[in-house]
């Protein structure tokens, strides 16, 4: 139990930061926001609190910001009183370990290693309700959960707050959460409520609250890719294909021109940036690599065509010229600017440039349609796996404005 001179600096603690506009202690301030600001003279106090608490990573900074402050005072404060002196902590200060993502990251991992042990539920709410008991508050007290979600044939213990906070989705389901024990008597109250989700797999759903507890993935399957966009935008969690961007964007540098063209029209469909603008630059640094791919070629046919004449565009995006919607993008009208960025000659024959692009493409499209007309093609590159007999293109390392 706390002792009673610990209880006293805690409530000190709150009650003077009530006073001020932030209502919470600086320590669990800190671990929240990785950010720590206080009083030179609360500096004591907060070490007796990192010691009950064993906050020992925190407790040893701050010993040492005592040491040297009592041994080296700084003339120009001298006369400064040190209730008007401030202390600033950054969370990096402190190992990984220590600080939120890696005790979060702590907490998913005994939350998952629990989840294992739940039965394999087969048939519905009926025999959900027979094993209620792998979702009974006490049987893991190590993992802290207060919520349940069923994905398939497993069931994931998870935290309310982290899913409420990352996702929309899941705060308005939480929101509504109190339902679950309404006209369900048969259940104990200490049960943990379960929220049941479709059309999403385990290995996915594991990935994504990965993300949710520790903001990065380590690895993904790039089989996986797919129905992680797909579950970002299904579960509002926007951020989440940039993280699988990242991680997916190493396995793309030694893929052929049949896969890079799979993976653009991919991220064409989700809207992820930084694979859309990797494969441009890669196809517009390896035109010609590209233009002999029945798959490139194939591809063009289902691209919208290009926006309006080609004798109306101006080869500049910001010239005087037609008016562009900016709210509609185009695949092949972005490919002709990276192309002219990287091969097209300067001034006044960029325009000739611009035009033998557009006349290699036409002459592409008509190929692709004799192709097709001769049964060579499939109606929907969407629909070809993940691997070619095609030798991998040439690589292109992207600048910083991409990364």
């Amino acid at each position: 139990m706390i002792d009673m001179k610990f209880y006293a600096l805690w409530v000190g603690f709150s009650s003077s930061c009530a006073s001020n506009s932030n209502h919470f202690p600086p320590d669990v301030v800190f671990f929240v926001q990785d950010r720590l600001e206080i009083s030179v003279d609360d500096m004591e106090d907060l070490v007796r609190i990192c010691k009950v608490c064993k906050c020992e990573s925190l407790q040893r900074i701050i010993e040492k910001e005592l040491i040297h402050q009592k041994y080296a005072e700084y003339k120009a404060l001298g006369d400064v009183d040190n209730a008007q002196k401030r202390f600033i902590l950054q969370g990096v200060s402190l190992p990984d370990e220590d600080r939120l993502p890696g005790a979060l990251n702590q907490i998913l991992q005994i939350s998952l290693a629990n989840s294992t042990r739940e039965p394999i539920i087969e048939n519905g709410i009926s025999e959900l309700v027979s094993c209620i008991g792998t979702m009974h508050i006490g049987n893991f007290v190590d993992d802290l959960a207060d919520v349940c979600v069923r994905i398939d044939k497993r069931i994931f213990r998870c935290h309310q707050v982290v899913l409420a906070s990352r996702s929309e989705y899941f705060k308005a389901r939480l929101s509504r959460v109190k339902d679950f024990h309404e006209g369900k008597d048969g259940l104990p109250i200490d049960t943990l409520p379960c929220l049941e989700e479709h059309d999403l797999s385990m290995e996915a759903f594991e990935k994504m609250i990965e993300y949710m507890y520790t903001d990065g993935l380590k690895d993904i399957d790039p089989h996986q890719a797919e129905e992680m966009f797909d579950a970002a935008s299904r579960y509002l969690l926007f951020p989440l294909k940039r993280a699988v961007a990242d991680a997916l964007l190493p396995h793309l540098e030694m893929v052929s021109p049949a896969e890079l063209c799979h993976w653009l029209i991919l991220s064409d469909m989700y809207g992820v940036l930084k694979i859309r603008e990797y494969c441009l630059d890669t196809i517009a640094c390896n035109y010609e690599t590209f233009a002999d791919s029945r798959e490139f070629r194939a591809m063009l046919l289902t691209l919208p065509p290009p926006s309006g004449d080609s004798s109306l565009r101006t080869t500049v995006p910001s010239a005087p010229g037609a008016e562009v919607n900016t709210d509609q993008v185009n695949l092949l009208d972005d490919l002709r600017e990276k192309w002219l960025e990287a091969e097209a000659a300067e001034l006044d024959k960029r325009d000739e440039s611009a035009l033998l692009f557009d006349k290699r493409l036409e002459m592409l499209m008509l190929v692709a349609e004799q192709e097709k007309s001769d049964g060579g093609l499939s109606d929907d590159i969407q629909e070809r796996p993940i691997t070619s007999e095609f030798p991998p293109a040439a690589t292109f390392v992207p600048s910083e404005e991409h990364k």
